[in-house]
């Protein structure tokens, strides 16, 4: 096993992923191709994520940029959602999952052109209505039934939500440590996970995301909304090509 490039992969993907979401669709078949067995990658990066995810998060909230009675409530509500998704995927063909994954990012897509906002507003709170407890509820089910995606999806919703792009960043690192955690307890208590393998992943992508937060910071906020739609169609694109074996 070439751990060199499964820290490469877990850098590259989670400084990605930082950024737009996706970071998922680097990092899942680029171990599968490496031979690492498909629970293992999975569970492999459940507890990568959950790691990377809180330390970038941790970073952003102690500099202020997010405040933490504003997002708790974010961690029971993607629970929830992760744990709806992951029981209602065991009913479901992986035919079934790609088109309800095509049609949450087509969702998605159109969300980024409704946003009422461009990322620029720095005094927006995180509200409590129907459409973010709906929203997040339904983007922690998309995580717990299929997985890559659900940062971008978060995103655009924190767009339409009239979010400052950095505390965008924030709360998509908070509600994925939230998604990812559950789902690592299981893999680790099934004995799926490969630790060598895991570890390497781990450390690159603490690092990477340490790289994208601090990018993050310096991101002028009216390049997000292309850099969003540009990477959800690639993901689109990505699962289309997997579905029909283009």
């Amino acid at each position: 096993m070439n751990y060199i490039l499964i820290y490469l992969i877990g850098f590259i993907a989670t400084t990605v992923g930082t950024l737009a979401g996706g970071g998922g669709f680097i990092s899942f078949p680029s171990m599968l191709l490496l031979g690492v067995p498909i629970h293992s990658a999975i569970g492999a990066n459940k507890v990568s994520n959950t790691v990377s995810s809180f330390t970038s998060f941790w970073h952003l909230y102690r500099k202020g940029e997010v405040d933490w009675k504003e997002s708790i409530w974010i961690m029971p509500v993607s629970v929830m959602g992760g744990v709806a998704g992951g029981m209602t995927a065991t009913f479901m063909s992986a035919s079934m999952l790609t088109v309800v994954a095509s049609i949450f990012l087509v969702f998605g897509y159109i969300i980024s052109f409704l946003g009422k906002g461009n990322f620029t507003n720095q005094k927006e709170k995180l509200p409590l209505n129907k459409y973010s407890f709906s929203g997040l509820f339904g983007i922690g089910m998309f995580d717990g039934m299929f997985g890559p995606g659900q940062g971008t999806l978060l995103f655009n919703l924190f767009g339409y939500l009239n979010l400052s792009y950095i505390k965008a960043v924030a709360l998509v690192r908070l509600a994925t440590v939230s998604s990812c955690m559950g789902a690592a307890v299981t893999y680790i208590a099934s004995d799926k996970i490969i630790w060598s393998v895991t570890l390497c992943l781990m450390l690159g992508s603490v690092t990477g995301a340490q790289l994208g937060v601090r990018i993050a910071e310096k991101l002028k906020p009216q390049y997000v909304k292309p850099i969003l739609r540009i990477m959800t169609l690639l993901l689109l694109i990505q699962l289309w090509i997997n579905q029909f074996n283009l």
